[in-house]
């Protein structure tokens, strides 16, 4: 590892299959659709600028308007969000999850 590597978001291991989690601190969001395969979305709704707030039966949730976004591609599926959310690119290695 060199001074370049990016800090660690999370390990694998706290993402759950089929869900994901909020990372408010970076501002992010990464969920894990089926098993080993992970992604990440800015965690800022595209409605109003609100935080998402939860990952859960399937979807990206924002509570200020009711915007939900797919935890695979981040596409609107409900609520007045105009755009789906935007990718945040990630690497993983291991069990290290890591922006870029």
């Amino acid at each position: 590892m060199t001074g370049d590597d990016p800090a660690p978001l999370i390990r694998t291991a706290a993402v759950p299959v089929g869900g994901g989690v909020v990372l408010r601190g970076p501002g992010v969001v990464l969920t894990q659709p089926t098993p080993g395969t992970f992604v990440a979305f800015s965690a800022t709704c595209t409605h109003e600028g609100c935080t998402v707030h939860s990952v859960a039966g399937g979807t990206i949730n924002c509570f200020c308007h009711g915007s939900r976004f797919r935890i695979d591609d981040g596409a609107v599926v409900g609520g007045p969000a105009p755009e789906p959310l935007p990718r945040v690119p990630i690497t993983v290695t291991g069990e290290v999850i890591r922006v870029g």
